[in-house]
Formats: structure tokens, sequence, C-alpha cells
């Protein structure tokens, strides 16, 4: 089930998984979302203030998912500034309580059913090539919602500061998204 509800004359979007209610973030989730983040040890790690500007300034284009109240997993995101029909994931994590459970790609539908309603046409998002788990992640997305995916460098280990053991981070750009006929599949 999804559905839109005004709350403080803003719009927030809702989504029900089985056990997961999944919606925009709020300033207060930042540091949780930190939290998460930290906890996952995979992702590079922003400091907690980023976290809370990005729930503030971004909460249109990043969900929370929360267990009893809690939340326990997130996908943070934004629609490129002179390409607004591109939506880009910054980050996903989900707390390790929760994880084999479908949470993150439950996660990334329910903010595409949303990003794709107003008129974001193409998910990208960047990978290194040994980050298997993101790798399944977004490839099984696209193959949910039939798009295609085109992958490029966009930056190489070099680009980085320091000595050069940087992974290149792959841009994926999935698309073209179009809404999906049933969003609650």
């Amino acid at each position: 089930m999804r559905r839109w509800r005004a709350e403080n004359s803003l719009l927030r979007f809702l989504s029900m998984s089985v056990t997961h209610l999944i919606e925009s973030p709020t300033k207060a989730d930042g540091a949780e979302l930190w939290r998460i983040a930290r906890d996952s040890a995979k992702l590079d790690l922003n400091s907690p203030y980023a976290y809370m500007l990005w729930c503030r300034d971004f909460a249109e284009s990043s969900v929370v998912a929360r267990e009893d109240g809690k939340a326990v997993g997130f996908v943070t995101g934004y629609r490129r500034p002179g390409e607004p029909e591109v939506g880009f994931v910054w980050q996903v994590a989900v707390d390790a309580s929760q994880r084999g459970k479908g949470l993150a790609g439950k996660l990334l539908d329910a903010l595409y059913d949303r990003l794709v309603d107003a008129g974001v046409r193409y998910l990208e998002t960047t990978i290194t090539p040994d980050n298997e788990a993101s790798i399944r992640l977004f490839t099984s997305f696209a193959k949910r919602w039939e798009a295609s995916v085109e992958t490029t460098v966009l930056f190489d280990g070099t680009d980085f500061p320091g000595d050069g053991e940087h992974l290149p981070e792959e841009l994926y750009r999935i698309g073209p998204l179009k809404p999906r006929n049933d969003p609650g599949e």
C-alpha cells in the first residue's frame, strides 16, 4: 500500500511493507541514519551533521524504513541539478537485524514509485567493482522495473585523494523508468 498524506502543509510519502513503514525522513532521523551507515561498516561514513541536513533538505528524494517506530534502513538520494529526470541514489543501508529480508529493494521501489510519479525517468548510482551486494541490488531493481542498465567509470581510483587505493566508482544508469502497473509487487 502506498499513499500521500498532508502533514504540516507538506506532502509525506508513506508505504507499508509486511513489517515496515517506509516514509520520507525528517531531520530528527539524521542521527539514526548516521548510526545505520556507521554500523554497516561498508559505506563511506559522512558526519552526523550531513545526515541531519540530508534528512531536512532531501527528504522528498530519500526514504527511511521503520519497524516499531525505529529507523532500520534508508535510501538517501537527490534529483540531479540541471537533469531533474535523473534521481541519484547516494547511499542505501539496512540495519544488521533486517538484512536478508529484501528491505533494501523495497526501499528503492518505494522511493522510485514516488520519484517516477514526479517525472524521474532514470536512476543513477555509483558502485565500486568489488561491491557485489550493491551490484545485485541495483541490477535486480532494473529487472523489476524492466529497465536497462548502462555502466561507465565515473571516477577512477586515482581521482580520489590519498595513496590511490580507492577503487573506481562505476556509474550505473538505469532506465528509462515508467510507472509500474502494480507498485505493490
